[in-house]
């Protein structure tokens, strides 16, 4: 367990306390100011070393994670899968226990495998930190999501979330609908039935079939990508047919509340999950949540080392 101020792994934030993520929220908050100076970097991590170890294609989070760290100057190594022994049939412990072998401080894991970061963490001495494991979670996503969203609204508690799309195969929406309803928020989530795992509702959401009803007087609407690299049967007929039930244009985001913000963690298909005139309109703060996913990450980054220097 993580004494106060840091963070022994962030694996995710299905078992991470309230009071965490509120202090997670707090630290990327003051790290923002940095990244609007004109020499964007700290000494805060220097001598410290980082990889950013992704197993699986990523632009955002890995430029993120990358950004994050160099600006407050530790060493970050970018370790690609395939082109590595990884790719040759090394398995992960293995892979792992070479990486270790260079004792690096944190390790950045994104990996198909659901439970690979946990793993990791149980047979590598750094600090491990969940960038996306198979469909399971994705906890900086779900954080810059809601710092982006109390930065904005100026609270969490009492907002309504409708998170609309491809829930079963969305990490973002898990790490989200964990962190979120922690905080007080009421989460709505909404997609064809064969894009809602059963049980949903178990979490603490609420579960609708129809986008209308799920974005009437919502504070926020996050749209996901359909992940189609995920399964291997069709969800639904086309893209058309999708964008016509379930995609959101400006007549469907009216019925949302007036200050309604629109999220989206990208990548975005524009004209299926998201009208153009939505995703450029201004609702969104698609770019903001990449804007602040930099120093969400500084935090977390800050927040696991602080661990370490402490022992």
């Amino acid at each position: 367990m993580a004494m106060h101020g840091t963070l022994d792994h962030l694996l995710g934030l299905e078992l991470l306390p309230a009071e965490q993520i509120v202090e997670i929220l707090d630290q990327a908050d003051k790290f923002k100011e940095i990244n609007q100076r004109k020499i964007k970097k700290v000494p805060t991590l220097r001598g410290l070393t980082v990889i950013n170890f992704f197993a699986e294609n990523s632009t955002r989070t890995r430029m993120s994670f990358e950004i994050a760290g160099k600006r407050l100057s530790a060493d970050t190594v970018n370790f690609s899968a395939s082109g590595s022994s990884f790719a040759k049939g090394e398995t992960l412990l293995d892979t792992a226990k070479n990486l270790a072998a260079m004792h690096p401080d944190i390790i950045i894991l994104r990996h198909a495998m659901t439970g690979a970061p946990h793993f990791l963490a149980k047979h590598v001495d750094a600090a491990i930190v969940n960038a996306g494991d198979g469909a399971h979670e994705h906890p900086t996503q779900a954080l810059l999501d809601m710092m982006t969203i109390r930065e904005h609204k100026g609270r969490l508690k009492g907002l309504v979330v409708a998170i609309v799309g491809d829930i079963t195969n969305s990490r973002v929406a898990r790490s989200n609908i964990f962190g979120m309803t922690k905080l007080g928020v009421e989460v709505r989530v909404c997609g064809p039935a064969t894009m809602l795992p059963i049980g949903i509702e178990r979490l603490g959401v609420e579960v609708f079939h129809d986008i209308d009803r799920a974005v009437t007087g919502a504070d926020v609407v996050m749209m996901l990508r359909i992940q189609k690299e995920r399964t291997s049967d069709p969800l639904f007929p086309n893209d058309r047919e999708y964008s016509r039930f379930f995609g959101l244009n400006a007549r469907r985001l009216a019925l949302a509340k007036q200050d309604v913000l629109v999220m989206h963690p990208g990548p975005m298909n524009r004209g299926v999950e998201l009208a153009s005139d939505v995703a450029d309109g201004p609702w969104s703060v698609i770019l903001e949540q990449v804007s602040n996913g930099v120093a969400l990450r500084m935090a977390v980054l800050y927040l696991c080392a602080a661990q370490r220097l402490s022992e």
